[in-house]
């Protein structure tokens, strides 16, 4: 295979990426390559990966505990520190145990893998992530793929899959779609034909349900799921992952899980860095609402902008624009404009349907989010794509017109959570 020319190939279809470097902490505002930029495709939701108490945390837990576990979780590589923050979890989420992983990818494969052994039917939603699916394929499992949300499509599934060890997985918050899965028909189908549940959180814990507590939560499903996994890198903004269940599973996945057996333990400083986060979100709810309410911002300024957001429920909003080479157009003229917001084509999003994918933080403010999506309508124009019939606003300045140019870099600012809620509530 000639590497290059497969680059080259990837270059011409408009799917090549590169590695942008950034300088300086995770926050709303960054600088990218040298260039201060408003950033719209961070995972930081709650804006938790700077804030003072997290990195504190992390520091203190690098000089007590050192920077790495040294082993694998059945080896050297459980610490006090792993062990405190499982049992957190655990409390959280209202389960008998959690089991931390290396990270989300390493979380979702691993339990699937796991749980899915010879002769298991796997019924997995077509938009899950490629972990979930790399599970199923590490498993060796009999994998049979559902439409997105389609529960008649999953209940047809079921049914044939009658007398079988079955396993049924999801994401809950789709993560190139911004939606949420259907999950109380999906729970209750697989309950009735006793098929086991999978539920990955990765981008629902800390972003929806009570204090937080995920999409399961929301939909009052607590207790009735097999196993919940969530990500500690995310809307905690630190690293790693974790499955959530009863302790005899537990037992099982540290056993049987080969991406926890055969993995380092996650280092202390981002497990300190989790726990701290972790009471940030339970002493400060409300960071969950101020992230739900900037993702409704950003949609109904998007829509100004002539935008069809009506697919994304969460703060992950996509903007569908079909050919890859035209999100990326999009992409560097939003660049030019101070706005950060990441194209994705093929593998990640099925072809036709490549889009810019933006995701809000809590840390975000309303101005900045009006003028992200006044951004984004010049810069599809000048890409030569018009979202809607109307004329967006920015438009008015004429398409041809220079982008305006970013405001000046300012220092970075950590969400202080209640002073900025108090802010927004009186606004």
């Amino acid at each position: 295979m000639d590497l290059e020319q497969r680059l080259d190939e990837l270059k011409g279809l408009g799917l090549y990426r590169r590695m942008r470097l950034v300088s300086g902490p995770q926050g709303p505002r960054v600088v990218l390559d040298g260039k201060p930029v408003l950033l719209l495709c961070s995972s930081n939701h709650l804006g938790l990966a700077d804030h003072p108490r997290v990195r504190e945390a992390a520091a203190d837990a690098a000089m007590r505990w050192g920077v790495g576990a040294g082993g694998s979780r059945l080896v050297s590589g459980t610490m006090t520190i792993h062990r405190r923050l499982e049992e957190r979890l655990a409390a959280f989420h209202g389960s008998g145990a959690a089991l931390l992983y290396g990270s989300g990818y390493l979380a979702s494969m691993g339990v699937v893998g796991a749980l899915a052994e010879p002769g298991t039917v796997v019924l997995c939603d077509e938009l899950s992530h490629a972990a979930l699916l790399d599970g199923c394929a590490l498993a060796g499992a009999d994998t049979r793929v559902y439409g997105h949300g389609d529960m008649d499509h999953l209940a047809a599934l079921l049914d044939e899959a009658a007398g079988r060890p079955t396993l049924v997985v999801t994401d809950a918050v789709f993560a190139t779609e911004g939606d949420v899965a259907p999950l109380e028909e999906l729970v209750d189908l697989a309950q009735r034909h006793g098929a086991r549940t999978v539920v990955d959180e990765a981008h629902a814990i800390g972003c929806l349900g009570p204090g937080g507590r995920g999409a399961v939560a929301e939909a009052g499903l607590e207790g009735e799921v097999d196993v919940v996994i969530g990500s500690l890198a995310k809307a905690l903004g630190s690293y790693g992952a974790y499955a959530a269940c009863d302790a005899t599973t537990a037992r099982f996945l540290a056993n049987r899980s080969r991406t926890l057996v055969a993995s380092t333990a996650p280092p202390p400083p981002a497990v300190a860095g989790a726990l701290a986060a972790l009471d940030l979100l339970l002493e400060q709810p409300h960071r969950v609402d101020k992230l739900q309410a900037n993702a409704e911002a950003l949609r109904a300024e998007l829509a100004r902008e002539g935008f069809e957001t009506a697919g994304s429920t969460t703060q992950i909003v996509p903007i569908v624009v079909g050919d890859a080479g035209l999100a990326l157009r999009i992409r560097d003229a939003a660049l030019e404009g101070g706005v950060f917001a990441e194209a994705l084509g093929p593998p990640s999003v099925v072809t036709g349907t490549a889009r810019l994918r933006l995701s809000v933080m809590a840390s975000h403010t309303k101005a900045e989010l009006r003028e992200a999506a006044q951004v984004l309508g010049r810069a599809a124009l000048r890409a030569g794509f018009r979202p809607a019939a109307a004329v967006p606003v920015a438009a008015t300045h004429g398409a041809d017109d220079p982008l305006p140019a970013p405001p000046p870099a300012s220092p970075a600012r950590p969400f202080d959570g209640q002073a900025e809620f108090e802010v927004a509530r009186a606004a």
